[in-house]
């Protein structure tokens, strides 16, 4: 029997809702202090998204501590506790498998803050002027 492949379209309906309560579960947890890790304990985290597999048994998470600073302990720290935080996921989130997780680094901001440049650079502006001039001369 032929494994199904995922869909281009991207995650499933039922996916995007595990991934939402897995980013709610992990930001109570990280938020309240329960994790004693001077690391952690230091630092606010920001989830801004969990993703997972198909079969809901891996769940990848991508955080940044507040103000980007110390990304690379932060995750580290969160990888040592790993095995507590899925205990805690498991508590919260009803589910017949508590999902692995898996910390990525949010490489979101860095990627809204390199279009932020991109549409702030001279040729993009000139080529704005340009079309602004276009339609001046159009409409009149």
């Amino acid at each position: 029997m032929q494994k199904r492949q995922d869909s281009p379209k991207g995650p499933s309906q039922r996916q995007q809702r595990v991934a939402e309560l897995v980013r709610h579960a992990l930001a109570e947890v990280l938020g309240r202090g329960d994790i004693q890790d001077p690391v952690l304990a230091a630092h606010v985290i920001t989830i801004p998204e969990v993703r997972m597999s198909p079969d809901l048994k891996l769940a990848t998470a991508f955080v940044m501590p507040l103000g980007g600073k110390d990304e690379r302990p932060v995750i580290e720290a969160l990888d040592r506790n790993k095995k507590v935080l899925r205990q805690e996921v498991a508590r919260r989130v009803e589910l017949k498998y508590a999902p692995e997780l898996r910390f990525r680094r949010d490489e979101s901001f860095d990627e809204a803050a390199r279009i932020d440049a991109l549409l702030r650079s001279e040729k993009v502006r000139r080529d704005l002027e340009k079309d602004a001039a276009a339609d001046e001369t159009e409409r009149g």
